[in-house]
């Protein structure tokens, strides 16, 4: 009676999962939908893509079966700019025929607003 209620698992094809994994390949793709359009379990389709790359770029740990050859992925890094510098703060406080004028450096915001409000008193 326990072989009568087993369920056997469903067998797909080679083109269905190389179809669902080129999908998933996109930029921007989304796996749980990329499944559920293919009536299949997003869990299946992250085992698919697991077994699909390399161990060591699915994040398997060197030495688990996998030496890390062959492992070097060139990467292209966004130029460096300039450094942003900030313009400095300028206030100009007047207070009866008194007029004073500052200058701060931007980077010191948060000092030159604890200054101003004991100044302000």
């Amino acid at each position: 009676m326990e072989d009568a209620n087993r369920r056997s698992r469903r067998k797909h094809s080679a083109e269905l999962k190389a179809r669902v994994l080129s999908e998933c390949a996109q930029p921007g793709a989304s796996v749980a939908a990329i499944a559920q359009v293919n009536g299949l379990n997003a869990n299946l389709v992250h085992r698919w893509l697991r077994l699909a790359r390399p161990a060591i770029t699915a994040g398997g740990p060197v030495g688990a079966g996998n030496d890390g050859a062959g492992a070097f992925i060139a990467l292209t890094l966004p130029r460096q700019s300039a450094p942003v510098t900030l313009p400095d703060i300028r206030i100009e406080l007047r207070r009866g025929a008194t007029v004073v004028n500052i200058q701060w450096p931007a980077q010191g915001g948060g000092d030159c607003a604890a200054w101003l409000r004991e100044w302000l008193r």
